[in-house]
């Protein structure tokens, strides 16, 4: 790094070191799905570094295999490198690890049991942890594991409204052979899970308890999970559980930015 480099990186208050790390993190975000190859100079424009400083950088990062050089070109690519460090963040970047500290978070800050939902490849909704809430009178899952219709009870729905392919149009096929006017208030339902962001569910799978559940989402964007606020009916109804809405969506949040997710905006919540 030049003097004029130091003096600058110094003037805004970050040591010449940490810009350093700062700038080869830019680099190496610069690649994509869509831009997985990149030559110095559009390393540089996308990053906007001086062209000596990002071939400087690149150099440095592909000696530590972080970068590599494609064969008989004068671009790189991310190198081996990550691939191990990908292995290692996948063991711990996973639901079972990173869910539960949110779950408590967001059952502390409702009072009420919290759910967190997943849709198999049957497919059909599982129920795979639950924080229970701490009042006398509360919501306890008992079939945690179980495989239930994935239509039925707001996590269901969330996870059918936001299912890749055409998991959810075989579900409403399935219903419609059966019951068609339970297939078209589903169908509608799941519109407004896609419009809404979230589902409420009032004693529509088991009697005397009320729902909100809000989707999570990985890196790829998917939504892998749903999380739920579950009341006994005698303590909240609709108008309560629009109110947990912002809460919940704080906890999914989260719980997906853990996950990998890097959605438009910064959300602030649990660490």
């Amino acid at each position: 790094m030049t003097a004029p480099e130091e003096n600058a990186a110094e003037s805004a208050g970050r040591p010449s070191g940490v810009q350093s790390i700062d700038r080869a993190i830019a680099i190496l975000t610069a690649f994509s799905r869509a831009r997985p190859v990149l030559g110095i100079s559009e390393l540089a424009r996308h990053t906007d570094l001086a062209r000596g400083t990002t071939h400087r950088l690149v150099s440095a990062l592909a000696a530590h295999g972080m970068l590599a050089q494609v064969p008989n070109s004068t671009t790189y690519s991310l190198g081996p490198r990550l691939l191990g460090l990908a292995d290692a963040a996948r063991d711990q970047l996973s639901l079972d690890v990173q869910a539960p500290p949110i779950m408590s978070w967001l059952r502390d800050r409702t009072g009420e049991t919290v759910g967190l939902h997943i849709l198999d490849a049957l497919p059909s909704r599982r129920t795979i942890a639950q924080v229970e809430s701490l009042q006398p009178l509360r919501r306890t899952y008992t079939d945690l594991g179980a495989a239930l219709p994935p239509h039925l009870g707001s996590p269901g729905k969330v996870l059918l409204a936001y299912a890749p392919g055409s998991i959810a149009q075989d579900v409403l096929a399935d219903l419609r052979r059966s019951d068609p006017g339970e297939a078209d208030e589903v169908a509608s339902a799941l519109d407004r899970v896609r419009h809404d962001g979230y589902a409420i569910s009032l004693e529509e799978r088991v009697k005397g308890v009320v729902a909100l559940a809000v989707p999570v989402r990985d890196h790829k964007e998917a939504v892998v999970a749903a999380l739920t606020v579950s009341v006994p009916a005698v303590r909240a109804g609709h108008e309560e559980l629009v109110a947990m809405v912002p809460t919940a969506r704080e906890a999914a949040s989260r719980l997906s930015h853990r996950l990998g997710h890097t959605p438009d905006k910064p959300t602030t919540g649990p660490s």
